[in-house]
Parts: C-alpha cells; structure tokens; sequence
C-alpha cells in the first residue's frame, strides 16, 4: 500500500495533465483491487481462450491491472515521463485515442500468436505505455533516450526496441509480453500518423527508419 501512495505523491509534486492523472489512477485503483482480490483479477485478466468465448471486455480491461507494485510503478513512470510530449503536440484527446488504440492493438496481436495457448494469460498497460513512447518519438524527432546510462537519438532507441521484440517473441521465454509491446508501439506510430500527417513530411528520417521493423516484421509474420 505505501507505494501506492508514493506514485500519488509523485504525481502531486511534479505537474501532470489531467487527462494522465485519470488514466494513471484508473491503472493504480484497478491494479490494486487486483493485488487483493484474485477473482476480479482473473474475470478481466487477458486470457486467449476467454476472448475467444466472446469476453472481448478483457482486450482493454487487462490494461488496466498489473502484476504486482513493481510492474505498475514502472509502466506509470513510463507513461508519465512520455506524456506530455505527445499531448503538447496532438492535444488530450487524440492522447486518449492513441493510448486505446495501442492497448488494443496490442492484445489483439498478443491474442493473433497465442489464440491456441490455452494457458496464456497476461496483464499491464505495457502494449498502451509503447504506443505512447512511439508515438513521442514521432512527434518529437530530437528527442534523446537513455539506454541504460547511454544517451541515444530516439528513432535509434526505437528502431532497436522493435527487432528486439521482434526476436524476443519467438526466441526469448522470459514473461514479458513482447507481443502487446511490438503491437502497441505499431499502433502508437500508425495512429499518430493518421491523427497528425504532417509529421511524414516534417520527421521523415525518423518515420522511415522506424518503418524499417515494422515492415520486417509484416513480411516475416505472412
């Protein structure tokens, strides 16, 4: 409970737009009603075989609980460091349609490799939380990334982010869901396109070298 508590406070001393206090509390209230009650946390958890019984309720509601505190705390800090620089430039409410949009497509590409996998299940905000950052590194092609301790251009740091993940979901069993983290942040760079054009004329460079995995990946999935 302290940390839940402590990401409040964060978020009280440093600034955040509305729109992201919302979600973020959606995250931690849902998140920590999963911690304690573990029928509510397996009736919306992401579970393939339930989903294909016709619970599609679980395409978004698996977004919104987590593992545990640590998982929670580092997807909201993620999100927290990205938000405004996606909201400065597409406003609140495209915010929220990319953030959807990647949450489900995500899950919907995680649910697309696992539909068979009886035992599957997964939870987290990661695939929405990708989006985002995709989306940032779009609309702000300056950006710098930290990889580790190593300053790095943000085109560079997702351009190696998707042929990681790309890789790691067939060859990596390590419980991350690199399926709804690929998903996410294809959905997070289509979505921003779509909602902002300019930006293919304006961050060329940056929209071609990020198309790069992306169009490996559509390819290699056929």
């Amino acid at each position: 409970m302290r940390q839940i508590y402590i990401i409040f406070d964060i978020i009280y001393i440093f600034s955040v737009n509305s729109v992201a206090i919302i979600i973020i509390g959606l995250n931690i209230f849902f998140s920590y009603k999963g911690f304690r009650d573990r029928i509510f946390f397996n009736k919306y958890k992401f579970s393939p075989i339930r989903i294909k019984r016709g619970e599609k309720i679980r395409y978004i509601s698996s977004g919104f609980l987590h593992v545990d505190t640590t998982h929670l705390i580092v997807n909201m800090f993620t999100l927290y460091f990205f938000v405004d620089a996606v909201i400065f430039r597409v406003g609140e409410i495209n915010f929220i349609i990319i953030y959807f949009t990647s949450l489900v497509f995500g899950n919907w590409l995680t649910y697309r490799f696992n539909s068979n996998n009886i035992n599957y299940s997964a939870v987290g905000a990661s695939g929405a939380v990708m989006g985002i950052v995709y989306s940032a590194i779009l609309l702000n092609p300056e950006m710098t990334l930290f990889f580790f301790i190593l300053p790095m251009p943000g085109y560079l740091f997702g351009l190696g982010y998707l042929f990681y993940s790309i890789y790691s979901m067939k060859k990596v069993n390590d419980n991350i869901g690199h399926e709804a983290h690929l998903g996410g942040a294809i959905a997070g760079f289509f979505s921003t396109i779509f909602i902002s054009p300019a930006v293919v004329f304006t961050n060329l460079f940056t929209v071609l070298i990020l198309l790069i995995p992306i169009v490996y990946f559509y390819i290699k999935s056929k």
